[in-house]
């Protein structure tokens, strides 16, 4: 493995104000981003990005390779809660199993922002149609989550119904900003997008900075309580990610060719929901504990994926 890209993550100003939060929190301070500003500066990097990724995406040819990256994108999130669903009802619920599922199906633009970051740093080059490959994998694998449940679930005074979870999922409001920020990146001529180009890409790694300290304090205080859940979750948390990272970083070799594409799509396989799959869970499986599958998600996948996941899938993918 080369350590050149693991130290250069681990030594990269905004990971290490993640680390800050996660002290922050074990020296009990009271150190914390008020909720409204953290609500502001997720929404800033999902427009900043978006937007970015439109403007590449207008200067790119729709090619077969942009093609296939969105269907594999779907595939993916159609088949990730499935398998995921039965090895959790091993040990969990119904409600819990699909929660879960979905949320590993699903993907994390915190983790996929904070992963382009890497590639900037690190002069890798990427293609813009990825966020649109993001996009698009949101709302599959809470569709799918919500459909095991009702399957399997003997509760049917508890259910929802399918057609709200569907309009829920593909009204998310990170699903409808990315999107429309892709657009409007994309119609933007380069004139004009020079005048906005000090908001949309000169703030956008102090912002980055500053949601990571955020996301480092709630990790902290997550992680002691998903301790207490056993060592299924705490190794589900961290194996299925390697899994789905892994077999992604080589699968993607087939129709993908630009490095910094295939470690995205790796990338967005091995992250879990923690924003769009509990508002969606929160309305059609309530029965499911959200301390389980936010925590699961937020203080163990996240935290693994931006500091050894990324360095680790781009040397799979360079072996390969």
């Amino acid at each position: 493995m080369d350590f050149h890209y693991l130290l250069d993550n681990l030594t990269n100003p905004a990971l290490l104000f993640f680390f800050l939060g996660l002290i922050a929190v074990n020296l009990k301070s009271d150190l914390k981003i008020p909720e409204n500003s953290s609500k502001f500066i997720s929404l800033y990097l999902l427009l900043a990005i978006g937007f970015k990724g439109g403007q590449e995406l207008a200067h790119s040819v729709i090619t077969s390779e942009i093609i296939w990256s969105l269907f594999f994108g779907v595939l993916l999130a159609l088949i990730v809660p499935i398998y995921c669903y039965y090895i959790l009802r091993l040990k969990l619920s119904v409600e819990n199993s699909g929660a879960i599922a979905s949320a590993y199906g699903s993907v994390s633009a915190v983790t996929f922002v904070t992963t382009i970051s890497f590639l900037e740093m690190s002069n890798i080059a990427f293609g813009g149609h990825m966020l649109a490959v993001m996009a698009l994998m949101e709302a599959p694998s809470i569709i799918v989550g919500v459909l095991l449940i009702a399957i399997y679930n003997k509760d049917k005074k508890n259910r929802t119904s399918f057609k709200s979870v569907v309009h829920h999922s593909l009204t998310n409001g990170s699903v409808v900003l990315i999107l429309g920020s892709l657009l409007v990146g994309y119609l933007t001529n380069d004139a004009q997008a020079a005048g906005i180009k000090p908001f949309t890409t000169d703030l956008f790694k102090g912002f980055l900075a500053v949601f990571l300290l955020d996301m480092g304090i709630t990790s902290g205080g997550k992680l002691k309580a998903l301790i207490k859940k056993g060592w299924f979750v705490l190794s589900f948390a961290i194996i299925i990610p390697i899994l789905n990272g892994c077999l992604v970083a080589v699968i993607s070799g087939l129709f993908m060719e630009e490095v910094g594409n295939r470690l995205l799509m790796a990338i967005l396989a091995a992250s879990a929901s923690y924003i769009a799959v509990p508002a969606a869970m929160k309305l059609s499986a309530p029965r499911a504990n959200p301390s389980l599958y936010i925590s699961m998600a937020l203080a163990i996948t996240f935290p693994f994926n931006i500091t050894i996941g990324m360095p680790f899938y781009l040397y799979i993918i360079g072996l390969c």
